[in-house]
């Protein structure tokens, strides 16, 4: 079992078959069958550490009305894992985490890998939110703590982008990623392949790249919840990399795999 996963995906790719979603159901195919799956989601960004406890949390259509009407109709019906909530809250301690079973459930940064990784849907899930309140050195912290899931069948999965600027996307078919986001996203693939843990957390600090690929720190902290379980001497390892709408990241990576 890898220690994490971290990649992202918009809407659309919940339905659609392309270079991203293969690659994504390729890399799960390789894995063993995990026992439950512990998402941190780029969209649940809220104040306070929660973590889901319905017993089958609904799924959140968590888009506009601009993408196709099918997409509303798509349910990701896994169920939650009781056990998985108790576990996260004790290990998180003396940081506090909040059950709960009513505000939120599966959303588009998650089903739109998981879709296609396991699509069955039939391994317990439970997501644990982004305290927006905190800095990135906390959410590093935290998810230190949650690294004995690692061997208890637990794939923890991080869902962001290195790169997210929605106010600079450019649907235009075909163009480039800007020169300001493949740098940054090369940036951190370099960082990544060194270990370089101590960088990445402190992104703020690399320039106006990262000013530009990371203007809001909602998708970026999900990769810390990852990168914070490698074990010495694991790689990371690319699944699969490229460019949304010129300022979205695709990469997505697997670590200690």
């Amino acid at each position: 079992m890898p220690a994490a996963f971290f990649g992202h995906g918009s809407p659309a790719n919940t339905i659609s078959i392309n270079r991203y979603t293969r690659a994504w159901g390729n890399f799960a195919a390789t894995l063993p069958a995990p026992r439950a799956i512990l998402v941190i989601s780029a969209h649940w960004y809220v104040a306070g550490t929660r973590i889901s406890a319905a017993p089958r949390p609904p799924t959140i259509h968590d888009f506009n009305a601009h993408f196709p009407l099918p997409l509303f109709d798509f349910a990701y019906p896994a169920r939650g894992d009781a056990e998985l909530v108790d576990r996260v809250i004790d290990l998180a301690g003396p940081i506090e985490v909040e059950r709960d079973a009513t505000t939120w459930g599966i959303d588009h940064g998650a089903f739109s890998v998981l879709a296609h990784a396991f699509p069955a849907a039939d391994v317990p899930l439970v997501a644990l939110s982004i305290d927006r309140s905190k800095p990135p050195a906390f959410h590093y912290a935290l998810a230190a703590r949650l690294a004995p899931l690692r061997d208890e069948g637990i794939f923890i999965m991080g869902s962001g982008n290195v790169v997210h600027n929605l106010e600079l996307a450019d649907p235009t078919a075909g163009a480039p990623a800007y020169d300001w986001a493949r740098r940054f996203d090369e940036r951190a693939a370099n960082l990544l392949a060194m270990g370089d843990h101590e960088s990445l957390v402190n992104y703020h600090r690399l320039g106006p790249d990262a000013r530009l690929s990371v203007p809001t720190p909602d998708h970026y902290l999900p990769l810390l919840y990852a990168i914070a379980l490698q074990r010495s001497g694991e790689r990371v390892a690319a699944i699969v990399e490229g460019f949304a709408f010129r300022s979205g990241s695709m990469l997505s990576v697997s670590i200690g795999t």
